[in-house]
């Protein structure tokens, strides 16, 4: 089992940008992707981005492709969320999870362990 602690969250004015962490610790797979979701108040939760801890090829959701970025560091076995140009709709509660297997996936049914999330609120 792997337990993921989110940090980074915060308010900030549309236009800028935050830099989420997510810090892992128990068993971890390199081989299994490491995912970002995000989950708005009264809606379910979506897919942001996955990347292995390899690190190489990450995908990412088209609302956010082009303004986010996924990075890990493997010695201190976190991942990270680089979030610029934030809009208002990027909104949420960010979630970071650990893949069930050697798959890419964006469902969240293929994430078996999540952090408990950290709020990001974008507003002027």
């Amino acid at each position: 089992q792997v337990q993921l602690v989110e940090s980074g969250g915060g308010l900030v004015q549309p236009g800028g940008s935050l830099r989420l962490s997510c810090e892992a610790s128990g068993r971890t797979d390199s081989n299994y992707p490491m995912g970002w979701f995000r989950q708005a108040p009264g809606k379910e939760r979506t897919f942001v981005g996955s990347i292995k801890w390899s690190g190489g090829s990450a995908y990412y959701a088209g609302a956010v492709r082009g303004r986010f970025t996924m990075s890990t560091d493997v010695d201190k076995n976190t991942v990270f969320l680089q979030m610029n140009g934030l809009k208002p709709e990027d909104t949420a509660v960010y979630y970071c999870a650990a893949a069930n297997a050697e798959i890419w996936s964006s469902s969240p049914a293929d994430y078996g362990s999540w952090g408990q999330g950290t709020q990001v609120t974008v507003t002027s």
